[in-house]
């Protein structure tokens, strides 16, 4: 059976567009539900997969923040020479990180962070993360588990010395919520035991708008867009982005 490896996509819907941001060892089938959801009700949504990710693990230690920024600002613009003029975005984890970045950066109609982390790990616990894709990659490929063992020793003595940028980006953006001035909707799972979830409370104390609020998925964990309540969810956003000024 072929295994099929997820790509960057665009869900043309109409004439409102969504840009969609996948996490840190993530990729692209993190958001696919969610562009579907909103594709079929008049939303055009696009979503890059970030440069070393949905691809061996090996790339993704060579690949960093800057790397990933420039893929979402890449994003952002193919919507733009698409014809839209006005785009929201919305993200998951690093996603949601880079969906507040880019609403201090760029002209956005509203922001969707979900789930996105606004204190920082220590290096080790982000390298486990990494850890964890190498293995999951591995099973994906159908690796036995000796292959997966030997290939993970060998995988282990590689660092990944971009994980200290990545802590600069997400206190960055951290301290520059204030300057966020669009409609914003923070949604959070209860059980994220992946990030401190009082980063949704500090993002919706912070952002510079009235139109903002704060939800809290109580059956859900890290992976919101994946998990019980994503149905949920894909209302929750389509009713906040129907409550935007197109």
């Amino acid at each position: 059976m072929k295994r099929v490896m997820p790509k960057p996509f665009t869900f043309e819907g109409g004439d409102k567009a969504v840009l969609l941001l996948h996490g840190f060892t993530g990729n692209t089938a993190d958001v696919r539900m969610l562009a579907r959801f909103l594709s079929e009700r008049g939303y055009t949504c696009h979503a890059p997969q970030y440069k070393g990710h949905g691809v061996p693990p090996e790339e993704l230690v060579h690949t960093g923040p800057e790397d990933w920024w420039k893929d979402v600002q890449e994003g952002y613009e193919h919507l733009k020479n698409m014809g839209f003029e006005d785009i929201a975005v919305g993200g998951l984890s690093l996603g949601g990180v880079f969906s507040l970045k880019l609403g201090y950066t760029v002209p956005v109609k509203g922001i969707i962070p979900m789930c996105a982390p606004m204190y920082i790990k220590s290096e080790e616990v982000m390298y486990q993360g990494v850890l964890e894709y190498a293995r999951n990659y591995k099973k994906f490929e159908g690796k036995t588990p000796e292959e997966i063992e030997e290939e993970m020793k060998d995988f282990e003595k590689t660092p990944m010395n971009t994980l200290k940028a990545l802590q600069d980006l997400i206190a960055d953006v951290r301290n520059n919520v204030d300057m966020i001035y669009s409609p914003t909707f923070v949604a959070q799972g209860r059980h994220d035991h992946m990030i401190n979830t009082d980063s949704a409370n500090i993002i919706y104390r912070e952002v510079e708008n009235d139109h903002k609020k704060l939800k809290w998925y109580e059956e859900s964990g890290h992976v919101i867009t994946l998990d019980k309540e994503r149905d949920q969810l894909h209302e929750d956003v389509y009713e906040f982005l129907e409550s935007l000024d197109w």
